[in-house]
């Protein structure tokens, strides 16, 4: 009975072909936005991730705010720095805005970045040309610098600029790097900054503080005991007042960005959800068309000796075959779409079995859950009345 029941219930699904596919278009149309979304919103959070974690995840960020004792941070609080257990290196950084000329020309209000040794150990993929600062241009504040892309094509268009002369704040600096084009987290801040030494960079600017530093840990599994550490350091150095400084554990910072988006994925899912419940509304109502157009055959099922949950099972395998099609349909169509979204925005595409399965599942229920007033009318419908309608 129920081979016969599917049989059934699959050739009324196949014989209304156009309200069939018109039905089940919600269901294709919410299970592909739920597949699409997922998996483009999956790829984005994995490229996301690996460069954020790639580029500071061994990283503890020092910012300073200054107290009126105490403006930021001095060449000896980095030396401090560099004595604490776990900590490979600090790289202190000191940022202005200034002039800058060469003889392809003038570029205003550039970002002169003040770094040492440690940042270009640190970053080996920096430099394109060149080479970057080192311990003696730090010591006897040299002054040479390295120049982003952009700074490189518009002021030395044409020819290498290593060895030639930058005029920087009136002072003149010997080019001796460039610097990679960045993308990800560091964008037109390196492509068109200057760096220098940052000792060299604190006269240049005219400051007596340094107003951050990153410090790099030899372990980053260890990034809470050595930002405990580093807060001691620093409450000492600060007279105790810890609100002149704050520090951010890029471990922490990961992780907080990987709650947002967890929450902002399920808001989206929760969206093309919608499409789902709308989809399982036609469905309904179709089901219920169907229930008052076919009341004389189940008059007649029942006068033969249907029972009632036979004819409430075919009406329900029908509303579950609607759904299901709708959701394989909007499953090929969710993957072609986020394969060419993805493709389109250079990112990874991860699809994931799991979420091909939750879809599915998501349609499935649908159909039984709207499908289930309908079924459940064409059962309890009275075989004389039904039969009067033969």
């Amino acid at each position: 009975m129920l081979r016969e029941n599917l049989k059934m219930s699959w050739m009324n699904v196949v014989h209304n072909k156009m309200r069939s596919a018109l039905t089940t278009l919600g269901i294709v149309i919410g299970v592909s936005s739920i597949i699409a979304l997922i998996t483009i919103v999956k790829g984005v959070t994995n490229d996301m991730t690996n460069d954020f974690a790639t580029f500071q995840a061994d990283r503890i960020i020092v910012t300073t705010v200054g107290t009126p004792l105490k403006q930021g941070l001095l060449p000896q609080d980095i030396e401090r720095l560099e004595e604490i257990d776990n900590v490979s290196g600090v790289s202190p950084t000191v940022t202005g805005f200034t002039k800058v000329a060469a003889a392809g020309g003038v570029k205003e209000d550039v970002s002169v970045n003040g770094k040492n040794d440690v940042y270009f150990s640190k970053n080996k993929d920096l430099i394109q040309t060149g080479r970057g600062i080192n311990p003696l241009d730090i010591q006897s504040e040299n002054k040479v610098s390295l120049i982003g892309s952009t700074i490189a094509r518009e002021l030395f268009f044409g020819k290498d600029p290593i060895g030639e002369t930058l005029l920087i704040g009136g002072m003149n600096f010997t080019i001796i790097g460039t610097l990679q084009q960045s993308h990800a987290f560091s964008s037109s801040s390196i492509n068109e900054a200057v760096i220098v030494p940052y000792t060299t960079s604190m006269r240049l600017l005219g400051t007596n503080s340094i107003m951050a530093a990153d410090v790099y840990m030899d372990d980053s599994k260890e990034s809470e005991k050595t930002s405990r550490a580093i807060e001691a350091e620093l409450n000492e150095s600060f007279i105790n007042q810890g609100e002149g400084f704050l520090i951010r554990n890029t471990q922490e910072m990961l992780a907080t960005i990987n709650r947002m988006i967890t929450t902002l994925s399920l808001l989206i899912v929760g969206i093309a959800s919608i499409s789902l419940v709308v989809g399982g509304i036609g469905i309904m109502n179709m089901m219920l068309v169907s229930v008052t157009e076919r009341t004389a055959e189940i008059g007649l099922r029942k006068a033969l000796g249907a029972e009632p949950k036979r004819i409430q099972q075919q009406f329900l395998m029908e509303a579950i075959f609607l759904s299901l099609m709708g959701g394989i349909i909007g499953v090929v169509t969710g993957v072609m779409g986020a394969y060419a979204i993805c493709a389109l925005m250079d990112t990874s595409f991860l699809l994931s079995p799991l979420t091909i399965i939750l879809a599915l599942g998501f349609s499935t229920t649908i159909g039984i859950v709207f499908g289930f007033a309908p079924a459940r009318k064409a059962s309890k419908l009275n075989p004389i009345e039904a039969l009067r309608r033969v």
